[in-house]
């Protein structure tokens, strides 16, 4: 290999190492608070991201440190600013008062808070980080604590997933090794440093082959059991016990905790690009107790970009009302006085630390009860009267509500109303975002809107045989193909391409055609009901099409992250916003007027006397126990005579009529109780997940078997997908092992 005089990359020489320590203690940073989910705002990760972007990017264009530190500082504040809610405070106090000048420093900061002190923090840390650049010991100390501390947020006392993590940071800190060997190299042998440079691809493409077959190996070729035992598990097994392998996965039970990137059922944050699958999530969220069921309203958006759903400029410019007081009536755009409405009241309880920009209700919300159940005035809450949306503001991202109590002014579903009046006319002085479609969506979109409702008379008409259409004509599923997928148009792809999907695709698609119908629509996110409290044995029917613990909707119910969910408001003149719910297997929880009593008939005044004569002059009549004495003597015979078949119709009926799902989901059932006869303790709110979960840590021995159970009944329960034989089979056994083992 002939010698490279002019190497293109020699400049960057000049403090190389430090460069280079700048870049992987940025690496280490950025793959660490991946571990911190969603306990951070998209804000958050915004900032702190940018930052470390900036940093890197300064150390090494950089000469001077003094230059350099200053402008790092000076980003920090900047990105704070640039990404956070901050608004400009004008000095109001006397200018010769240095108290003035503090309390109006203080206004600005606490703008910032808390993301300006975190992404101060984190250049801390960056900057502690590269003074132990210095010596390998302290590289091999720093890629060791930060391997540790996710070594043991991933192992089996969470429910956190870090491996890809952990991969990078092994990386990292070898990559790190190596170059810190150079430096060393460099500074102790100079000239053989300058002849090695004439030839860097010897020097560094072996370097890089090698961790690439090794990160290779490790990424791509597939799990082994171990070969040695531990031992603990040599310990278990010695006792007859079994331990599970957690060799691609962690076992039965674990919930995850959502990180950014994690397809996991949840409060979506960024909604501008949507698609794709998910796996559910049933760890509880919240609960709320109401005097009425149903969906809990978050946030709406009224942009469509073609891939997703963003605010539109009027939404990010709509006027905010501030310093809510308590049970101060909140105006609500869209909501007529002269529709009917009914009062919903609702005590929310958050169950985690997760954080939201907004408060939970049905919507539209119409007062503030009370936060943390505290008597003394709010905090700072923001309502916006258009989007219907309780916020949050951003400087107080870190406080988010243990509790709070709301009460909301609900709409009731008037079909008469809405097929005659203003209500049967398009809508007027209407913000036109709510009409808004891109500009390059497919034009067989339009064209199928206007066959779907070209025979609907009314705007609620078209709405109607729009959200049939999608329920009817398209399968609910949380993993669709999208390898069917080739248009660009996300809405266009869903309706003419992969033809199944969840949520998101077909309330976005029913906002999308009720659009091109001219019916003004909004795209809106929040929760399902969730799940009422209710007896064991009827938790497993839980869902079930048809079955409904509460006619009357009142009652606490627990809200999951797989409730998650995004729905439609259509809007009418003279009517206001009303939701749909186009979604295939759900349905809305309308609140309707209540029907008049209808009069009692007239009926002609009748003379007693008369009355008698009638009744004595009827002929003789039959005891009634006569009757019943003959009609139980007849079911007796029956049963006899037919005894075999009414017990083979009755087994049939235990196991759910030959429905795979159904008898799946009984038979979990029975087994609860079984167990529960058996000693085992099982909570009066605990769902089918939480208890074999709970099970599984104390009888170790089962946990296989309660992991087939869990799993089984899941998918009958909430998969759209009959079940095998093969499968039924498998739980079966399954069930009767643990019920010989409970004895």
């Amino acid at each position: 290999m002939k010698p490279i005089s002019r190497w293109p990359g020699r400049w960057l020489m000049n403090d190389l190492y430090l460069k280079l320590s700048a870049l992987f203690t940025g690496i280490i940073i950025y793959q660490w608070i991946n571990c911190l989910g969603e306990y951070w705002w998209d804000e958050t990760y915004t900032v702190v991201n940018g930052l470390l972007l900036t940093t890197f990017l300064l150390i090494a264009f950089i000469p001077s440190v003094i230059i350099s530190g200053i402008l790092q500082v000076l980003a920090v504040l900047v990105l704070n600013i640039v990404f956070t809610d901050f608004n400009w405070v004008s000095f109001t106090g006397e200018k010769g008062k240095a108290a003035d000048w503090v309390s109006w420093a203080g206004e600005q900061f606490n703008q910032l808070s808390p993301i300006l002190w975190i992404s101060l923090a984190v250049w801390i840390i960056y900057r502690l980080i590269l003074v132990f650049r210095v010596k390998r010991s302290g590289i091999i100390l720093i890629s060791g604590l930060a391997l540790l501390s996710l070594a043991i947020m991933d192992s089996l006392f969470t429910p956190i997933y870090l491996w890809d993590e952990i991969a990078w940071i092994l990386f990292t800190g070898l990559a790190w090794l190596v170059a810190s060997h150079f430096s060393s190299f460099k500074q102790n042998h100079p000239d053989s440093w300058r002849h090695l440079l004439d030839y860097p691809l010897s020097l560094f493409l072996p370097v890089l082959l090698i961790f690439l077959i090794f990160m290779g190996a490790g990424l791509f070729v597939p799990p082994i059991k171990p070969i040695l035992t531990d031992p603990y598990t040599a310990w278990k097994e010695s006792r007859g016990e079994t331990v599970p392998s957690f060799v691609g996965d962690k076992g039965v039970g674990a919930t995850v905790v959502k990180k950014p990137g994690d397809a996991r059922s949840g409060y979506s944050r960024n909604d501008d690009e949507l698609g794709g699958g998910f796996t559910f999530d049933y760890s509880p969220v919240m609960t709320v107790t109401t005097s009425k069921r149903s969906y809990w309203r978050g946030e709406t958006k009224a942009y469509y970009n073609g891939s997703g759903w963003e605010e539109a400029r009027s939404e990010r410019q709509e006027d905010v009302m501030v310093s809510i007081s308590r049970n101060e009536k909140l105006p609500t755009a869209g909501q007529p006085d002269s529709v009917q409405k009914t009062q919903v009241e609702q005590t929310f309880a958050m169950l985690r630390e997760d954080k939201y920009p907004v408060l939970f209700g049905a919507g539209p919300i119409s007062s503030v009860i009370s936060v943390n159940e505290e008597e003394g005035a709010l905090p700072r809450l923001n309502w916006l009267p258009q989007s219907w949306e309780l916020r949050l503001p951003q400087r107080n991202a870190g406080k988010y509500p243990q509790t709070y109590s709301i009460v909301s002014d609900v709409t009731l579903l008037d079909e008469e109303a809405l097929r005659e009046g203003k209500a049967a006319q398009q809508a007027k002085e209407l913000d036109a975002m709510y009409l808004q479609l891109p500009p390059e969506l497919p034009e067989r979109v339009r064209e199928l809107a206007a066959d779907i409702t070209k025979d609907a008379a009314t705007p609620y008409d078209k709405a109607k045989v729009i959200e049939a259409y999608l329920q009817m004509n398209f399968k609910y599923t949380n993993e669709p193909d999208i390898t069917k997928k080739n248009s660009s148009d996300f809405v266009d792809s869903f309706l003419f391409e992969i033809r199944e999907g969840y949520c998101d695709y077909f309330s976005s698609a029913m906002v999308v055609l009720a659009r091109s119908a001219g019916v003004p629509a909004r795209w809106v996110k929040g929760y399902a009901p969730g799940s009422i409290a209710m007896d064991p044995s009827m938790q497993g029917m839980q869902g079930v099409p048809g079955f409904e613990a509460n006619p009357d909707g009142a009652g606490t119910y627990t809200i999951r992250n797989a409730d998650a969910h995004s729905w439609v408001e259509v809007y009418f003149e003279g009517y206001g916003w009303l939701p749909f719910e186009p979604t295939a297997g759900f349905l809305y929880p309308y609140m309707v007027p209540e029907e008049e009593a209808a009069p009692l008939p007239e009926v002609e005044a009748t003379d007693t006397a008369k009355v008698e004569e009638t009744v004595a002059a009827e002929s003789f009549r039959i005891p009634v126990w006569v009757y019943i004495t003959g009609l139980a003597a007849a079911a007796a015979f029956i049963v006899l005579l037919r005894f075999r078949s009414i017990l083979a119709a009755w087994h049939r009926y235990r196991r759910g009529t030959g429905n795979r799902n159904e008898m799946i989901v009984k038979e979990t059932n029975r087994l609860i109780k079984y167990c529960r006869k058996k000693g085992l303790d099982h909570r009066e709110h605990e769902t089918v997940r939480e208890t074999m979960t709970h099970w599984s840590g104390r009888l170790t021995s089962l946990q296989p078997e309660f992991g087939v159970v869990l799993g089984t009944f899941e998918k009958a329960m909430y998969s759209s997908q009959m079940l095998t034989q093969e499968e039924a089979d498998r739980f079966d056994s399954n069930v009767k092992q643990i019920r010989e083992h409970l004895g």
